[in-house]
């Protein structure tokens, strides 16, 4: 240790000494931000289950109706977001890890776990967008009164639950059934689907007949 001749620590030595502990601890700081976990991505949180539930408890079942005149077509989808990106991108980007994507906004590479079956991807072509409320169901529970630009808004719907990207043929298994006919088959995610399912019905003023409506009692009593 450098002294002055009254046997005393100089001023500068523990200067540099702080600076050089400063540094170390910053570096360490850096180091361990950069090497974090990222947090998971997912689509919106859902309303409560208590929430779900108490709107379930207001809700008169109403038979559905036909699906008479629906195309895809008449809920325009991927609507640009922003610059050259669509929904489905955003949605890649949001629900994903690691996405890289290239000047047209595609994901070119990146990880997805899809919440229904438990599987990861790291192709986006392994990964499809699903609604929620599939187009064919909103449309037999009151979108077929919709404007188109009212259908348009539902199915580029990034506000409310709606959308979330899973396991392509796990979503075209799905189709357009209700939970009362169709539920992920990882069951650690239902009581979540049903909350995503009952909010979206809910803000967009969606029916639900009676077999659903009892599927999702009976998965939203069990959260």
């Amino acid at each position: 240790m450098s002294t002055t001749p009254s046997g005393t620590s100089t001023p500068s030595v523990y200067a540099r000494r702080l600076g050089t502990l400063a540094s170390i601890l910053a570096a360490a700081s850096l180091t361990a931000l950069l090497t974090a976990p990222t947090a998971a991505a997912s689509p919106p949180t859902p309303i409560s289950a208590a929430a779900a539930r108490s709107y379930l408890a207001t809700v008169t079942p109403k038979t559905e109706g036909s699906t008479s005149g629906y195309s895809r077509d008449l809920f325009p989808h991927w609507s640009t977001v922003s610059g050259t990106c669509n929904t489905r991108e955003v949605v890649l980007k949001r629900d994903g890890s690691g996405v890289v994507q290239d000047s047209a906004c595609a994901a070119v590479s990146g990880s997805w776990y899809s919440e229904y079956d438990g599987a990861t991807w790291t192709a986006a072509s392994d990964v499809d967008i699903d609604h929620m409320v599939p187009l064919a169901e909103a449309w037999r529970s009151g979108a077929s009164s919709w404007t188109t630009a009212k259908r348009q808004q539902f199915a580029n719907d990034l506000t409310r639950p709606q959308l979330i990207a899973v396991t392509d043929n796990v979503n075209q298994a799905k189709g357009d059934l209700d939970p009362g006919k169709w539920l992920p088959s990882r069951t650690a995610y239902r009581c979540t689907y049903a909350r995503m399912w009952v909010e979206v019905k809910q803000y967009w003023a969606l029916s639900m007949d009676s077999t659903e409506k009892t599927a999702l009692v009976n998965i939203l009593n069990a959260c």
